[in-house]
């Protein structure tokens, strides 16, 4: 998301491993952005940062997943608990079939 007004590029990064790797893909995340985030500052003279919002399969989150959350601009709902309800369900689902 671009904002001219404020002059400020917003990412958004959504991945979901499997739970093991929650955290550890996290960090993978904000590193491998890191360069991206300096080159976009430097070509379009804006602020800009990647908010990584890393989901486990079954449906574990880290426990900066709310502050990343709040960190994406606009309104929106409650997101992780209709998640957790989300994927408790999709996952219980798939595993009996």
């Amino acid at each position: 998301m671009h904002d001219n007004e404020k002059g400020t590029c917003v990412s958004i990064d959504v991945a979901i491993p499997g739970d093991r790797n929650v955290i550890k893909k996290e960090a993978e995340k904000i590193l491998k952005y890191k360069d991206l985030i300096t080159e976009i500052q430097r070509m379009s003279n804006v602020k800009a940062k990647v908010i990584p919002v890393i989901i486990g399969a079954t449906g574990t989150v880290s426990k900066s997943l709310r502050q990343c959350l709040s960190k994406i601009p606009g309104q929106h709902s409650p997101l992780p608990g209709l998640l957790h309800t989300y994927l408790f369900h999709g996952a219980e689902s798939f595993l009996r079939s």
